[in-house]
């Protein structure tokens, strides 16, 4: 007896199972292009720090603006409730594990103070910086446009799922083509992971998509209710829709990989997955200048109900220019994300970035199971 099916289930990717194919061409490191444009604004290093109060505050954002990269604050955070950021983040920093949940609920229900995201974009802006800022949608439309009256350059909508359709019988939802409009500056929104919710998207007029659920190195959505895909695989489907808005339209969407990126080869294959930038969340909070101290929680920690995120203990690596540019200490992948971009980019052909994402890819061992046999006992002694 022939059985029905119910659904059809597609095998997904994640970094561990894919691998990159060298290019028939070489090309010197030194000559590769891997520049990042999202609106009219362009990065010499497609690195955006996420938007989380472990990681961004206005002066790492004004570092990694130096070092050519793009810092995203959190104006649903800590440095928008407090006039003393610092002493809250020591607070989380020292707070026992068991107690650290039932913390977070108590201090991010502090209300946001609209004069002070006026003072945190001014001090980024009087650096001489560009300022990104992030918003998740229930607050978007009271502060957005306080932040672009402050001199906001880039609006961030996030949140851990956005789509461009949201059905509620309490509110009318979040119109991203009208939010464009309103702003007036460049708007990336996320987090999506497939062709159509992407697609959809872009159609709003909006100028780059953030691409993941789950993945992150806090975050517990997979865990909590399930939900999330692998992030090669979410990548591709992000980019495939780029593509076909691109041949609709004319206009280039970026899609930013975030979330999931823990060495160089991780980064590596988000590009060549698709993705014209990465975002970094552990990865940054392990500068020496982030203000988490070695520490870092995701935004979804202090759902007053449904908390999706756990505080992790990243530890402190080393400065922020060293994490990104070398010279690394370490020979895990660990640091110098930036040359190792660029030395897998001149291995596989690619002047560009988008050279990159026609990188051949394929189904690959996880390395550790591929010849690696004396690395992973030492791993384990060293543990």
């Amino acid at each position: 007896m022939t059985v029905p099916k119910f659904k059809e289930m597609e095998r997904a990717y994640g970094f561990d199972e894919v691998a990159l194919v060298p290019g028939d061409i070489t090309i010197n490191p030194d000559q590769t292009n891997i520049d990042f444009t999202i609106g009219n604004l362009t990065f010499s290093i497609p690195v955006l720090a996420a938007a989380m109060d472990a990681v961004v505050d206005p002066n790492f954002a004004i570092l990694l603006h130096k070092l050519g990269g793009l810092a995203v604050l959190n104006l649903d955070g800590i440095q928008t409730r407090y006039e003393k950021p610092e002493e809250v983040l020591t607070q989380i920093i020292q707070a026992p594990a068991d107690k650290v949940t039932s913390l977070l609920q108590k201090i991010y229900s502090e209300p946001i103070k609209e004069k002070l995201i006026g003072e945190r974009i001014q001090t980024i802006k009087q650096a001489g910086a560009i300022c990104a800022v992030s918003l998740i949608p229930a607050t978007t439309k009271r502060l957005a446009p306080i932040a672009k009256e402050a001199g906001a350059d880039i609006l961030v909508v996030q949140s851990t799922v956005t789509t461009a359709r949201h059905i509620s019988k309490s509110y009318r939802g979040l119109i991203f083509s009208e939010l464009c409009q309103m702003v007036s500056m460049p708007v990336i929104v996320g987090n999506c992971v497939t062709f159509s919710s992407a697609l959809e998207l872009m159609r709003t007029g909006i100028d780059g998509v953030l691409v993941g659920v789950g993945p992150g190195a806090a975050c517990t959505t997979r865990e909590v209710i399930g939900v999330g895909v692998p992030q090669v695989t979410a990548t591709m489907h992000c980019a495939a829709a780029r593509e076909a808005y691109y041949k609709e339209t004319g206009k280039y969407v970026a899609v930013i990989t975030d979330g999931g990126i823990r060495t160089g080869s991780d980064l590596c294959k988000a590009f060549a997955s698709g993705a014209d930038a990465v975002m970094l969340g552990s990865i940054m909070a392990q500068a020496a200048e982030a203000p988490g101290k070695g520490y870092h929680w995701g935004m979804a920690h202090s759902h007053p109900t449904l908390p999706r995120g756990t505080r992790i203990k990243a530890g402190t690596r080393a400065p922020l220019e060293q994490l990104l540019f070398g010279p690394t200490s370490t020979t895990d992948g660990t640091e110098n994300f930036i040359g190792a971009l660029r030395t897998a980019m001149g291995i596989c052909g690619a002047l560009t970035i988008k050279d990159m994402h026609k990188t051949k890819m394929v189904i690959a061992p996880a390395i550790r199971t591929e010849g690696k046999y004396f690395q992973s006992v030492q791993g384990m002694c060293s543990g």
